[in-house]
């Protein structure tokens, strides 16, 4: 089978719902298609109009216009200018439509039978309600998620949203219940949960979202160790100031019970430098290795500013009142060991590298870390663009 790139909507109101954790759970555990891309999108006025259009444009003309009428109502800003969010997820990989589509499930408006009770994703988290007096007639229809049916209109979709995805920032201003004291913070959730479909990412998301904060941007990123180095320098010194001595005094103490001697207490300095320095230094490049895919070590200079396909994290902003705050609490202590139950690094954490996320600890941090991951720079529309190209 061919290798195919589709897409994944999440609704502005499966997102107000907090709906977002467990869509991307589904999503990733139930199939075997390669994450690429995700950016959230502030659709204009005009962009509504244009995808509506296309949904009306499909095959299935009833389906089709239901959905366009939603999109014409619900995806522009309001009245007061205050923005909807939608999150657009891009997928690359055999059959990826019809994986999708299977994922996402049939919503016949004029068959509210045939939905089942929880096997897609529609069949969880969409509705439709039918007027009891006039079967056919529809008072309330919510999609839950939006994606196209076929190749076709994979590609005509992703044509449009090429152009605007580049075009349009990658973090929503004024999105609907936004205030001016607002806080914003960087989670980052990490290498080691995406090495296999899991539903671990979208289990974070949906842990996180008991915080009440919006998320305002997404991106995939992987990491050049170049960016590793960056955001983590200050670690390595941490290491050397915390951990160095800790190694001299146990290569003193197993020095002594394995030879029977007593060395005098000024060893333990030297074997703090001898010894202690360089396992300090080693578990800075596990860390580097981690998030970037490559030891800084092994690498040339050209090497360390490629980022590395290996290595795929998502990054998040969340945005709401005491952002910062609530977000590392419900993430827990930087050691899963010592973590709260009921916390994502309790959960999901396996050491204090290993620990499944990150979140910034202070407002300076987050305008720091934000920079270095580039957060106003989004890959998804090139990843749109590449498939576009070999379709021709």
């Amino acid at each position: 089978m061919a290798i195919e790139v589709s897409y994944i909507i999440i609704t502005p109101y499966s997102l107000l719902k907090s709906r977002t954790g467990g869509i991307i759970a589904r999503l990733m555990s139930r199939t075997d298609l390669e994450f690429i891309g995700a950016q959230m999108l502030a659709f204009t006025p005009e962009m509504a109009e244009r995808y509506a259009r296309s949904l009306e444009a499909m095959e299935a003309k009833d389906t089709g216009k239901m959905l366009a009428d939603y999109v014409r109502e619900n995806f522009p800003p309001r009245e007061d200018g205050r923005k909807e969010r939608a999150l657009m997820l891009l997928f690359r990989g055999e059959d990826a439509c019809r994986k999708l589509t299977g994922i996402t499930g049939r919503l016949s408006p004029y068959s509210p039978k045939c939905i089942s009770a929880g096997e897609t994703l529609r069949d969880t988290y969409a509705d439709v309600v039918e007027d009891k007096d006039n079967p056919g007639i529809v008072r309330y229809f919510e999609p839950a998620v939006l994606t196209p049916p076929d190749l076709r209109e994979a590609i005509n979709k992703l044509s449009i949203f090429a152009d605007f995805a580049e075009n349009t920032p990658n973090l929503v201003d004024n999105s609907l219940g936004s205030a001016p004291e607002d806080e914003r913070t960087l989670v980052i959730i990490k290498p080691d949960n995406w090495r296999c479909p899991s539903s671990r990412p979208g289990n974070i998301i949906d842990m996180l979202s008991r915080t009440g904060l919006r998320i305002v941007g997404c991106k995939v990123h992987r990491m050049s160790v170049n960016d590793a180095l960056e955001f983590y320098g200050s670690v390595q010194n941490a290491l050397r100031s915390k951990l160095a001595p800790k190694i001299g005094e146990q290569a003193k103490q197993l020095f002594e019970d394995k030879f029977k001697v007593s060395l005098p207490e000024n060893a333990v300095a030297s074997l703090t430098e001898s010894v202690g320095i360089p396992y300090a230094d080693d578990q800075f490049s596990q860390l580097i290795e981690f998030m970037s895919g490559k030891r800084p070590e092994e690498c040339t200079e050209e090497e360390k500013k490629l980022q590395n396909s290996q290595a795929k994290c998502l990054v998040l902003i969340y945005e709401g009142p005491d952002a910062i705050a609530k977000i590392r609490s419900v993430l827990g202590p930087t050691d899963p060991s010592k973590a709260p139950g009921g916390t994502v690094r309790r959960d999901f954490g396996s050491n204090v590298m290993v620990n499944t996320a990150h979140a910034s600890d202070s407002p300076a941090s987050v305008e720091r870390e934000m920079k270095i991951i580039r957060i106003h720079q989004n890959s998804m529309a090139a990843r749109i663009r590449e498939f576009l190209e070999e379709c021709k």
